[in-house]
């Protein structure tokens, strides 16, 4: 039996409506009008509730296989469910093997299936020497490439110098997927921290500006697609946008982190607000919001990085010992909508950021990131007015460590449809 979703708040490309939402075996068929009452089809009335399509987040850290004590694809992807999203994809590293050749990517497909509460795809990485394996791991179905120009603190993932980038990306201009870039230049960054203030003097804006005027510079001469993830200075921002002026296919995201919190209040030896690049201050973060407003960011995706309760801790307040990561999969878009709604953005920007934006990115925007005929019935069933305080209970991801516990959000997930049917009752699979 076909199904039909309706709501006062169907959040679309085009803007929120009244509709019908039409789905069966999967797929979204057609919306129709509110007054358009289909007959003989099983309903389900939200009401006033907002319906957003399924959120897809293109920068998650699972971890399995090798650090499943970590994070794995049952409880990433559970914690996924619980925060809306029906996509996401794994980054390449902390994993062991780390994703960086096919026999790696079909260890990661084998850990993957049968456990994954929501849908997932897989990154592939550029380390050194590993050219040769770009091509064939395109092949096998990755969605494109992440390295790191910086030391991402694992033996298994090497930073790429200059001549790094060079090998690899007229192999990935003629493949045509993106080039994921942790893009923080080491000669700027330093290794002398001990407190907050101290980890966010070590990693300085220029340390970003540098490795994104790099990155420019790369991606005009071999027009490599290349992705900034994690943008955290807006100083950045105008010499993205003079590059995309200039027909540079270069796109950008930021994350919720960097959009909620703000450095002036973080407390001097609070680990679980650790994460590379670091969240800087109010007025930074004020300017984040203008390149969303402006569309010179893209998206926002969470990099969800979590680690056992023990790696966070930090007895003799000394950051350098704690492992940067923030975790967050399950009440991210509470987050982002809790800041959207104070700077005057609507649910259709948040739907773009979240879900329209990441979908494009992974290259899967024919069937995820929008509510539209013949894409998958994926929803999220969304309350925007209540409000709800973060506790343990609510993160659903492996360990209970996030900068969110105690915060009072906006927005709850009420339900999310995977699908067409409900994320808890669904088998995520691989997209592509």
């Amino acid at each position: 039996m076909k199904q039909a979703l309706r709501s006062h708040h169907v959040v679309t490309p085009e803007g929120a409506r009244s509709a019908y939402i039409i789905f069966d075996c999967g797929r979204i068929l057609e919306i129709r009008d509110f007054a358009d009452v289909p007959a003989d089809y099983a309903l389900i009335d939200v009401a006033d509730r907002f319906v957003l399509p399924g959120l897809v987040d293109t920068h998650v850290h699972i971890n399995e296989p090798g650090r499943t004590e970590w994070e794995g694809f049952l409880t990433a992807t559970r914690a996924a469910a619980a925060g809306g999203y029906t996509c996401v994809v794994d980054m390449p590293l902390n994993c062991v093997p780390a994703t960086t050749s096919v026999a790696a990517l079909e260890e990661k497909r084998h850990a993957a299936r049968g456990q994954a509460y929501v849908d997932y795809a897989f990154w592939g990485g550029v380390v050194p020497g590993n050219a040769g394996e770009l091509l064939p791991l395109a092949r096998a179905g990755v969605r494109g490439f992440k390295c790191f120009l910086v030391d991402p603190g694992i033996d298994e993932f090497s930073m790429v110098s200059e001549a790094d980038l060079r090998e690899a990306m007229p192999v990935l201009a003629q493949i045509g997927l993106p080039l994921l870039v942790h893009a923080e230049d080491p000669a700027v960054v330093t290794r002398d921290y001990h407190d907050y203030a101290s980890y966010l003097q070590s990693r300085p804006d220029e340390a970003e500006i540098a490795a994104v005027r790099l990155l420019i510079a790369l991606c005009r001469e071999y027009r490599t697609r290349v992705h900034i993830v994690h943008l955290a200075t807006a100083e950045a921002v105008p010499m993205l946008e003079e590059a995309r002026a200039e027909g540079l296919p270069i796109t950008v995201e930021t994350c919720p982190h960097y959009l909620y919190f703000d450095a002036e209040s973080i407390p001097r030896s609070a680990a679980e607000y650790k994460c590379a690049p670091p969240i800087r201050g109010a007025a930074n973060q004020a300017l984040l919001w203008d390149g969303l407003r402006r569309r010179s960011i893209d998206l926002i995706a969470t990099d969800h990085s979590p680690c056992p309760p023990a790696m966070k801790s930090t007895p003799d307040g000394n950051f350098f010992k704690a492992w940067g990561g923030i975790a967050s999969l399950s009440v991210a878009l509470s987050a982002v909508w809790t800041r959207a709604l104070q700077k005057g953005f609507d649910l259709t920007d948040v739907a773009r950021w979240m879900s329209e934006a990441p979908a494009a990115l992974a290259g899967i925007e024919r069937s995820k990131g929008r509510i539209a005929p013949g894409y998958d019935a994926d929803f999220v069933i969304f309350d925007p007015e209540a409000e709800f305080e973060v506790t343990p209970d609510k993160l659903h991801f492996r360990h209970p460590v996030s900068p969110y516990i105690g915060q009072t959000l906006r927005g709850r997930v009420e339900s999310t449809i995977l699908r067409g049917r409900v994320a808890r009752e669904a088998a995520g699979r691989e997209c592509g």
